[in-house]
């Protein structure tokens, strides 16, 4: 049974504000576009185009914490309910009109507990912290997207 989309957000620059969106376009060479980290600079690598957070994870590691932050506080790019996005590098997702493939969990660092203190830990365990993934193919995505493992 598939998920669905229920945040998308983007910073234009490195400790920049998180902007919240309705709708935006994922590409190859982009990411989420207008985000920073999604566009392929010269000699990098792809793997951290996308970051997606699992609202359920979310919740868990907000209620070990014991106090409420919002999720894109943890600076992830999307924010996915009701699928259980897998841990294996290689696994794809589609989200709307997009496909993008795992390629890691997404580490919380330090600079969670300048969000609120614990929040690192709270992270931590289950990859909690999120997904990190490449694009596979590009398409637009809305809040209400239907999100689906392949395969």
């Amino acid at each position: 049974m598939p998920g669905r989309l229920i945040g998308i957000a983007r910073k234009d620059r490195p400790h920049g504000p998180m902007e919240l969106l309705d709708r935006v376009m994922i590409g190859l060479d982009t990411g989420v576009h207008g985000d920073h980290r999604g566009a392929i600079r010269p000699g990098k690598s792809n793997r951290r185009q996308v970051t997606i957070l699992m609202a359920e994870d979310w919740t868990a590691a907000i209620a070990d914490l014991g106090r409420p932050v919002s999720w894109e506080q943890r600076r992830a790019n999307l924010l996915v309910e009701g699928v259980i996005l897998p841990r294996e590098e290689g696994a794809r997702v589609r989200i709307g009109g997009a496909i993008v493939e795992i390629t890691g969990e997404c580490d919380p660092c330090r600079r969670m507990d300048a969000v609120a203190d614990g929040l690192q830990l709270a992270l931590r365990p289950e990859w909690r912290g999120g997904r990190i993934a490449r694009v596979i193919e590009g398409g637009a995505i809305a809040l209400g997207d239907e999100v689906e493992v392949e395969g």
